[in-house]
């Protein structure tokens, strides 16, 4: 009874967690650029211990989160600051506790001038890119940042820096409390030029309505199940005391 009570126990909280995860998931649904989180979990023996005996308490073993990585819609906008990966790809922007990654793309400049990003500095190749204020700006599909400053007698667009593209795995990336991806290895991701920018255009969240509905559903009969578990348990629990007192 001890096993089950404590199988129970495990599969419960990971039921919650699960819930938990999908909830946070369809809160995001129309967040431009946000990847579906996807909850993990495997099973771990219990040692029974010294003496005689074997290992058969199994409990739901909690593992960090995963990211889905799969492409959202894409939604045409005409913003010469709007941006949308195509493909597999992130932009680098420096986050609350360092380099992080970010699949949105509505860029906007500050009072500075420095590109931003939901109010993270964008990064380049040389560091925060900054533009002259009132200047044109248009962005290449490999990142590259070029401007017309006002009043300039020339037509050409002039570079003057290009955005952090990097590419990475949904396993080596997690969610920081920002919300930003990071690398689970705390180490930064490094350049990669195949990944490609279109210009005017956003990415929407990668979250599937149906899908989470599906997914939350099925965790919520598994959260029956571990509670009928319990009762289960409480029953065989006091049958095996009336067997023992002889009542």
């Amino acid at each position: 009874m001890d096993a089950l009570i404590y199988t129970a126990m495990s599969g419960a909280e990971t039921a919650l967690r699960g819930q938990q995860v999908h909830a946070n998931n369809l809160a995001n649904l129309d967040t431009g650029g946000f990847r579906a989180s996807l909850a993990l979990s495997g099973s771990q023996a219990v040692a029974a211990g010294s003496g005689v005996g074997y290992d058969d308490r199994h409990m739901s073993q909690l593992q960090a989160n995963a990211v889905s990585v799969k492409a959202g819609a894409m939604r045409s906008t005409g913003r010469d600051l709007d941006v949308a990966i195509s493909g597999a790809g992130f932009i680098a922007v420096d986050g609350p506790g360092g380099e992080a990654y970010s699949r949105a793309g509505a860029f906007n400049v500050d009072a500075d001038g420095t590109l931003k990003l939901n109010g993270n500095t964008v990064l380049g190749d040389g560091g925060p890119i900054v533009v002259p204020i009132n200047a044109a700006i248009q962005i290449g599909e490999d990142g590259t940042v070029s401007i017309l400053s006002p009043g300039s007698a020339t037509t050409d667009m002039q570079p003057i820096g290009k955005i952090k593209l990097v590419k990475a795995e949904g396993s080596e990336l997690a969610k920081n409390d920002a919300g930003l991806l990071v690398t689970r290895n705390g180490q930064p991701l490094a350049v990669d030029p195949t990944v490609k920018l279109q210009a005017g255009a956003l990415e929407g969240s990668n979250v599937s309505a149906v899908e989470e509905m599906v997914a939350t559903m099925s965790l919520n009969r598994s959260f029956e199940v571990q509670m009928k578990m319990f009762t289960t348990s409480d029953t065989m629990t006091q049958a095996a005391n009336k067997l023992i007192s002889g009542n």
